[in-house]
């Protein structure tokens, strides 16, 4: 059976955004793109922009791109949308382009956070940027959010800033920066914004304009969900809410012994470590201390029919305070569970937290999340007029986006169709759940079916290939809680882990009708899944594995087991390997079913917290056996308020409650420095020579010294071959360069010279893997 989408707690609790009388501005209609310059303006007609949105990444016409949702969503609700993409930040000018919004600036860093694009896990800087024409890095600055929106300010400082997108949700109340090593303030103070929309913002955004239009001031619009904003103390805006106190974990007391009655006095006292004074010479008795009141019984406010605990609409939870989180690695580890706690919208309160200290005091007020988006409001924002393709400012001489200027990007999506949003997966190092929530919105199947014929008939370049028809995940849609009470009601942040939830429903029937009816179109020659599989729900549905594996893997699968210990797993909140191994099997009985080589590619982080040395000794071992070659390699990146980054930062684990007590916390053993996470990643490149000296160093330091040898049971061999020192990344403008010594060693072919000829006893390697694909595209992650 389907889930009930549309029938649920949430889909009743919101007003629909198609429901708003449109702008006066609707009578321009639609443009062909969102106007980037004053010329485009007049083309359409306009004066001026009622809205300008301004982004990080290089303007998109796809709904993949946020800011292309956004503005079409905007436009279609009457609104002049204009644009202006990756400006130059160093002055305001840049920011005047398209001269002064009537009601508002729209603030993003883009699509990822600035400070992820911008820098490797190890904190170099990348020099490419998948967002930008031609792939060039730099045309964005670091925490652009702040940057941006402090050049709005400076260019007309009287029109109000709404900041939004994945870096302002990632970093909405105070939060560890792993580039800066320190926990930072909320965006909302640093950026100076009027709000923070944060997670998919079209009903909060539609909702905030249509108010802003009707000449409401912004500091009185307090009450949208899925919005923060800063309040003073003894704003009169906060009447009527009560505030419950979280500003500090629980503290008990030290439990004593009850006293055996039958006991003496003397024998009392010295079962307790003391003496007796009476019989010990008449020494003094102890004074009395003043603090120790005798135990005063109170009413149990749970048996009082008369007490009732505060409606959780009216209810705030105050969090501790960014200068206790910043100074407090435990407080700021409750915080983090506090807030994830809060997520869900059929029940989350909201939180306040305090920056600042006297005359500078202010509160940051998170509201509740956004109530998700039912089907029929799906597919409008999905169904809105999108060019599909970048705007023709960044088109090449020939009126072309694949040479010199292609965007990567969209290269990756520009055949993809997303069917699907939220992730309940709650995996610690994600940031979807924080972003877009863990209830799932899906299309309708025939808004989906729609959106396939349109590339086919529509988009310049299309061979027959679809390339994925997915989203966070690829085979969530339609999934959900079977119960709406009890879906508005749950707490728990993952509904597949540690197992998956009885509630759940696990049926892909209509995922897999939509598969086999987008293959039939005429024009279709395949249809690709390139979204994350989650293969524990798959094999819940071998129909499913049938289908997606004899019709819809093009040679390749990727997934993600992450690791195959049960230590690092854990604190993942991901399946065992042993769910990876079934689905395998069935991977590996429908391929051969259907007369098919294919072969599923597993993506594994290293260096994630709670990833012991021998983990990864283990995995790569695990690896060896099931001989697998892992050039893409992840090591774990700290992203803003992601549970596992909490664990990062604080060595604690939320997920099982924060504690100052050693023995009621659990401790997580933390991967830092260089050098221990070079090793965990040189365990991963097992196969690569140039990590060998290292390995066999730690292996052993490890008493493992039986892994090092020449047989096929060995893991790395006992001989060194000449090394050049460099890893070759998947993306290759990111490789660490060769030196002079390893320029000298390669096998470089210069014209008219003959290739350099290895000594006897060296061996040249190349390590490459599984055989790449026909297309010769790389295969990128998503997370999840």
């Amino acid at each position: 059976m389907n889930a009930p989408v549309d029938v649920s707690f949430f889909a009743r609790a919101a007003k629909p955004i198609t429901s708003y009388r449109p702008y006066w501005a609707k009578r321009f209609g639609a443009a062909p793109f969102l106007p980037m310059s004053r010329t485009e303006m007049e083309r359409l007609g306009w004066d001026s922009c009622d809205i300008i949105l301004v982004t990080g990444d290089a303007y998109v016409d796809h709904p993949s791109f946020g800011m292309a949702v956004i503005g079409r969503v905007l436009e279609a609700q009457g609104f002049r949308v204009g644009i202006i993409a990756q400006p130059d930040w160093q002055s305001a000018e840049p920011f005047k382009a398209l001269g002064k919004p009537n009601l508002f600036w729209g603030v993003t860093a883009g699509n990822m956070d600035s400070m992820i694009n911008r820098y490797t896990a190890d904190r170099k800087i990348r020099s490419d940027d998948a967002y930008t024409p031609g792939d060039v890095g730099g045309k964005r600055p670091d925490r652009a959010a702040i940057v941006y929106s402090q050049r709005c300010r400076e260019a007309y400082k009287d029109v109000p800033i709404i900041l939004g997108g994945i870096e302002g949700s990632l970093r909405r109340i105070a939060h560890y920066d792993y580039w800066s090593d320190k926990v930072r303030r909320s965006i909302v103070v640093d950026a100076k914004c009027d709000l923070l929309l944060y997670g998919n913002a079209e009903r909060a955004l539609v909702e905030v304009a249509h108010r802003i239009a009707a000449r409401e001031p912004i500091a009185q619009i307090t009450d949208v969900r899925g919005t923060a904003f800063v309040r003073r103390p003894n704003d009169p805006t906060a009447e009527g809410w009560i505030e419950i106190d979280s500003t500090d974990v629980d503290l008990p007391g030290r439990v004593e012994d009850h006293i055996n009655p039958y006991l003496t006095t003397s024998e009392q006292a010295q079962a307790q470590g003391q003496t007796c004074s009476k019989e010990e010479g008449g020494a003094p008795a102890p004074e009395v201390n003043p603090a120790i009141q005798p135990l005063k019984f109170v009413p149990n406010p749970a048996l009082n029919s008369k007490r009732k605990a505060p409606a959780r609409d009216r209810s705030v939870i105050r969090l501790p305070s960014y200068e206790q989180v910043k100074s407090d690695a435990v407080l700021y580890a409750h915080a983090n569970r506090v807030l994830h706690l809060e997520t869900n919208p059929g029940n989350a309160r909201a939180l306040v937290q305090a920056h600042g200290e006297g005359a500078t005091a202010r509160d940051v007020w998170i509201n509740p999340p956004p109530i998700p988006l039912t089907t029929a409001e799906m597919d409008y924002v999905f169904d809105l007029p999108y060019a599909r393709g970048p705007h023709p400012a960044y088109a090449d001489e020939h009126g072309k986006h694949d040479g010199a200027t292609k965007i990567p990007a969209w290269e990756m999506i520009r055949f993809s169709v997303n069917i699907m949003r939220g992730c309940f997966g709650g995996c610690t190092f994600c940031s979807i759940t924080e972003h877009e929530g863990r209830i799932i919105q899906s299309r309708s199947e025939e808004s989906i079916i729609k959106e396939v014929e349109d590339i086919r008939d529509k988009v310049e370049g299309f061979t027959g290939v679809i390339s994925d028809l997915g989203g966070p995940t690829a085979n969530m849609y339609r999934l959900g809680c079977k119960s709406p009470e009890i879906e508005a009601a749950c707490r728990k942040p993952s509904c597949v882990y540690p197992g998956i939830c009885s509630n759940l429903t696990t049926d892909h029937g209509p995922l897999i009708k939509i598969y086999r009816r987008a293959r039939e179109l005429r024009g279709i020659k395949k249809i690709l899944i390139g979204s994350g599989l989650r293969y524990d729900l798959a094999v819940k549905s071998p129909e499913y594995v049938k289908e997606l594996v004899q019709h819809h893997v093009g040679g390749y699968l990727k997934i993600a087991p992450e690791h195959t210990e049960g230590g690092p797993l854990s604190k993942m909140m991901k399946p065992g390997i042993g769910s990876y191994d079934k689905f395998k099997q069935l991977f590996d009985k429908y391929s051969e079913e259907a007369g098919k080589k294919q072969f599923l590619i597993p993506y594994f982080i290293a260096a994630h917290p709670g990833t012991s040395d021998e983990d990864m000794m283990n995995l790569a071992v695990w690896l060896k056996k099931n001989g697998f070659r892992a050039d893409q390699v992840q090591t774990f990146y700290p992203s803003p308020m992601a549970t596992a980054t909490a664990m990062y930062h604080s060595s604690m684990n939320p997920l099982k409650g924060i504690s100052r007590d050693p023995e009621r916390a659990e401790r997580v053993d933390i991967v830092r420095g260089d050098k221990r996470r070079r090793l965990h990643k040189a365990f991963l490149r097992y196969h690569d020579a140039n990590n060998w000296p290292l390995l066999r160093e730690a292996l052993k330091a490890m008493g493992r010294s039986d892994l090092i040898g020449n047989g096929k049971h060995h893991l790395i061999p006992t001989f060194q071959p000449m090394t050049d020192g460099s890893y070759q990344s998947a993306r290759r403008k990111n490789s660490t360069p060769l030196g002079k010594a390893s320029e000298r060693a390669a096998a470089v072919v210069k014209p008219g010279a003959k290739p350099v000829q290895p000594r006897k006893g060296q061996m040249l390697t190349q390590h490459t893997g599984l055989p790449p694909r026909q297309t010769g595209g790389a295969a990128k992650r998503k997370p999840g």
